[in-house]
């Protein structure tokens, strides 16, 4: 490619790709039974409760604020993943104090580790125009996401899988659903800037030749809203649970730079950003801590009673 395209343009076609991904998953799991059911017009329909329908509009602000974070001409992929995957490590714990819920020393340890990789990403290179850009996009990343884990925290972490499931279907059918259909409006208001971006984003797909890539774009975004969603809504604490979500998703932030930077000769990473990604990695070796002392001490007691009584 000569000139990139612009996060605007290309949110059209990945969103739709995600939309259709988040269906076919559904249907192939078969977890809309889950869903609460209205009769509408003779047919029983799935609908979203109160809390899954704000959490999933929060979930579709995150959807498309991540994929122009990652489009920002001159912004670092690693830059831009530390910035919004340390921001909600932070906000972890003061969710769980505001739902009540007990925060173990290591994730305040964690909190440290996230905070200091966020004094360590804010040292990069970043112009000031693109950094009022970049913020404004982490801003409305970060409240998605703290009114999302709170909705979660009151209602679906229960430890319950019938829950999670009811819950993490709810909020999937109106995430996409929502994204798109707003692309949409914004593209009809006429005008040059983000709205003509959109328009050609729905009707230039074709001749833009690069239909799918594209297309993974929004499949790979759905499939890290899956795996993700589903391990927010474990029944542990988010200042666990949201660690375990954000390590695997800078660590892959860093390879892919690197990746860039070897097949396209892009800018790799930097010295102060992988120092960064270090921290976050630290925090979730921290936060293994408790769980893997567990499991060492469920395995000693399973050989103690074998000991004891052999024939079981």
């Amino acid at each position: 490619m000569e000139h990139g395209i612009s996060g605007f343009t290309l949110l059209p076609v990945s969103t739709t790709a995600s939309l259709v991904g988040m269906f076919i998953f559904l249907s192939l799991k078969r977890w809309w039974p889950y869903a609460g059911h209205r009769e509408v017009l003779g047919l029983r329909v799935p609908v979203p409760g109160r809390w899954t329908l704000l959490s999933g509009l929060c979930s579709a602000a995150i959807i498309g604020t991540t994929t122009l974070a990652y489009t920002l001409p001159g912004a670092s992929i690693v830059f831009m993943m530390l910035l919004m995957r340390g921001g909600v490590l932070v906000l972890a714990p003061l969710v769980d104090a505001m739902s009540g819920r007990r925060v173990r020393w290591p994730s305040w340890v964690a909190l440290g580790l996230s905070l200091a990789a966020l004094g360590v990403a804010t040292g990069t290179n970043v112009s000031a125009t693109l950094t009022l850009l970049a913020a404004l996009d982490v801003g409305v990343y970060l409240t998605a996401y703290f009114f999302r884990l709170r909705a979660m925290s009151h209602l679906a972490k229960s430890g319950d899988p019938a829950v999670s499931i009811r819950y993490f279907v709810e909020e999937q059918m109106v995430a996409t659903p929502a994204l798109v259909l707003t692309l949409a409006a914004l593209a009809l208001l006429g005008g040059d800037g983000i709205p003509g971006q959109l328009r050609d984003g729905f009707t230039g797909f074709l001749a833009r030749g690069h239909f799918l890539e594209e297309v993974l774009v929004g499949l790979l975004s759905q499939g890290t809203g899956i795996f993700g969603g589903l391990i927010l809504l474990d029944a542990r604490e988010n200042a666990f649970t949201v660690p375990v979500n954000r390590a695997s998703s800078v660590l892959a932030g860093v390879v892919a730079t690197a990746g860039l930077a070897a097949w396209l000769g892009l800018p790799g990473v930097g010295a102060l950003e992988m120092a960064g990604a270090s921290l976050v990695m630290a925090a979730m070796a921290v936060l293994a801590v408790p769980t893997v002392r567990a499991a060492r001490e469920k395995a000693r007691r399973q050989q103690a009673d074998a000991r004891v009584h052999p024939g079981r």
